[in-house]
Formats: C-alpha cells, sequence, structure tokens
C-alpha cells in the first residue's frame, strides 16, 4: 500500500470509515439496510428513520471516531517525543490517571445516600486533572532521575505510575459508595453508550484546535524523528518542542478518556497500523493516524453493541484484546533487537 500516493492512500481510509459509519449507523435493534441509512443522513430519509439515526445512533458514531481520533494523535505524538514505538496513553499512565480522578470524584462527591451532591457533567473535568497529574509525575520523575530521561526509562516510569493509579482506583472503587461502583466499571472499561450531541461538540472542538496546532508544528515533528543533537542542531529547541507536544498528547487522551472512558491501548495500535499503511514519513501520517484511530474505536464499539445482543459488551475490552498482544509483540521484538 505504501507504493501508492499518499492522498489515494487517506482516500481509502476515508472511504473505510464512511462505509463503516453507514454500516454502524444501521445497527441496532431495528436493523437499517445502508440505502436507508443514507436516505436519512441526507435528509429525505423516513420521518422514523430520520429520528432513530440522527437523534438515537449518529452521536454514538460519531463520539467513537473522534475519540479514535484523538487516542491516536495522542499515541503517535508520544511515540514521537519519546522515540519508543511502546509509547501510548495506556502505557504511560496517562488513561490511568483519568481513571483516578474520574473514580475519585464518584468518591469525594457521593453522599450517605449514595447521591451525587454536584452535576454528573463535572465529572469530565476530574478525568482530565487526573490524566494531567499523572503524565506531569511521569515528567517530573524522568526530569529527576539523570538517567531517566531515556525513552525506556520514561516508559518504565509510565508503567509503575499505572500500576499505581490501577490500585488507587480498585482502592476507591471498594471504600467508596456501592451504588457508583457499576457507574464506575463502566467508565473504566470504556464505553459509548450514553452518547449526547453535546459531547460530540466537545470532542470535536478539542480536536479541531489541536488540528491547527498541529499544522503549525508540522516542521518541528519532522525534526523529532532525529536524535537530540541533530534535531537541536537544526535549530528545533528540543525540550520546549517535547514539553509542548506532550501536553497536547496528554490534552487529546484526557479529552477523549473523559467522554468515553478509559479505552485503552488504541494510542498504541493506530500509529504502528498507520506506519504499515501509510508510511511514517510519508505526506499526511498523522491524518492517516487519525482516520485509523477512528476506524479501530468504531469498529469495535460496532462489534461490541452486536456480538452479545440484547446486552452490550465495553468498547474498551475489545481494542484491549486488539492492542495488548500487539504490546506484548512490540516487547518481545525489541528484546531481540537489543539481546
Amino acid at each position: 500500500m505504501t507504493n501508492l500516493p499518499p492522498f489515494l492512500r487517506l482516500g481509502l481510509l476515508v472511504a473505510l470509515l464512511g462505509a463503516l459509519t453507514v454500516l454502524a449507523t444501521g445497527m441496532g435493534s431495528s436493523h437499517m439496510p445502508p440505502g436507508r441509512v443514507a436516505a436519512a443522513l441526507l435528509g429525505y430519509g423516513a420521518r422514523m428513520d430520520e429520528v432513530i439515526v440522527w437523534t438515537l445512533r449518529l452521536p454514538r458514531v460519531a463520539l467513537a471516531i473522534l475519540a479514535g481520533m484523538a487516542l491516536a494523535l495522542s499515541g503517535a505524538l508520544l511515540q514521537r517525543v519519546t522515540r519508543n514505538p511502546i509509547a501510548a496513553p495506556s502505557i504511560l499512565g496517562i488513561t490511568d490517571g483519568a481513571a483516578v480522578g474520574a473514580v475519585g470524584f464518584l468518591w469525594a462527591f457521593s453522599d450517605d445516600a449514595n447521591l451525587l451532591v454536584v452535576s454528573i457533567h463535572w465529572q469530565p473535568l476530574a478525568a482530565i486533572t487526573g490524566a494531567f497529574a499523572f503524565a506531569g509525575l511521569v515528567t517530573i520523575l524522568a526530569f529527576l532521575d539523570p538517567g531517566g530521561r531515556g525513552p525506556l526509562r520514561v516508559i518504565l516510569y509510565g508503567v509503575a505510575l499505572a500500576a499505581l493509579a490501577k490500585a488507587a482506583v480498585t482502592l476507591l472503587m471498594i471504600v467508596g459508595p456501592v451504588y457508583r461502583a457499576g457507574q464506575a466499571l463502566t467508565w473504566l472499561t470504556g464505553s459509548i453508550a450514553a452518547a449526547h450531541w453535546s459531547d460530540v461538540f466537545v470532542v470535536a472542538a478539542g480536536l479541531a484546535i489541536s488540528a491547527v496546532l498541529l499544522l503549525v508544528a508540522r516542521s518541528t515533528i519532522r525534526q523529532l524523528v532525529l536524535d537530540t543533537d541533530s534535531a537541536a542542531a537544526t535549530g528545533v529547541p528540543v525540550g520546549r518542542a517535547q514539553v509542548a507536544l506532550l501536553a497536547l498528547a496528554v490534552g487529546l487522551t484526557a479529552l477523549a478518556v473523559s467522554q468515553v472512558g478509559a479505552i485503552g491501548f488504541v494510542g498504541l495500535v493506530a500509529p504502528h497500523v498507520a506506519r504499515l499503511f501509510h508510511g511514517a514519513f510519508a505526506g499526511g501520517y498523522l491524518a492517516a493516524t487519525a482516520l485509523i484511530g477512528g476506524v479501530i474505536v468504531l469498529a469495535a464499539d460496532t462489534v461490541a453493541r452486536m456480538i452479545a445482543a440484547p446486552l452490550e459488551l465495553p468498547a474498551g475490552a475489545l481494542t484491549a484484546l486488539l492492542g495488548a498482544p500487539l504490546f506484548l509483540w512490540l516487547l518481545l521484538k525489541g528484546r531481540r533487537t537489543h539481546g
């Protein structure tokens, strides 16, 4: 595929995502063939079809795509900044930090009757705070350790803090309100079932801002492929660039998981698939990564809805089934390379 022109490869990904969007929108308790879905999307379908598509199904489909794009871009940036192919939000503790924030919110703001004393709409802010806090801890630990700024050491700090975050989440679920445990568990596994258009607009706005920032920084991102000394020799302020891109990656992760929960491994898988399909140094690599991330999460959510119908499995469970073996393969590959 990499012998095709970049614009054609991107076109194929857009076509795949479009076809999957129509297919996913038609899936549900009332199945709709692609023709009826297309008619409803274009505004000349039956009134009931338009209500089902635009009110019930399309927000979920759109949120899955946008969240997948945000997680995929975050993973690509983390892998570029750390120069490590196994860097990803779920590996560096960012996703688990967001989980601590979300579950801590349920624990801190529930009364004796297990009722929230503040609006549930503040939970995304708590998740974002947790994500930035744990990303900050990884950064501080790596900065304080003279030998900890290498790619492998950063990953190890992230894995250690991710384990700490998982333990904290478990304790919070045990000592917290029992009534909220199910809600917390659903969030932890990652689910898009409660999508609304307001959630879609929040993630879309964040992605639009991020796209502008990435466009402005595109030359710097390309230069970070080089080692630190070579990149600095080309005039890139390496330290500031790494901090800025790390902050953007954390922001993208927090934006996604605050709305759809801790869907893991998308940021690990999507950049690798993009490198195989599109090429890491071809024009539009980040766009390809984002499109593949959208395809992965939308496909996972669609399969999760249908595989055990009428029950709905969490989409995050399926992305983990895909991502965990890839993570192990990359670890073994790296060990053979350096062994």
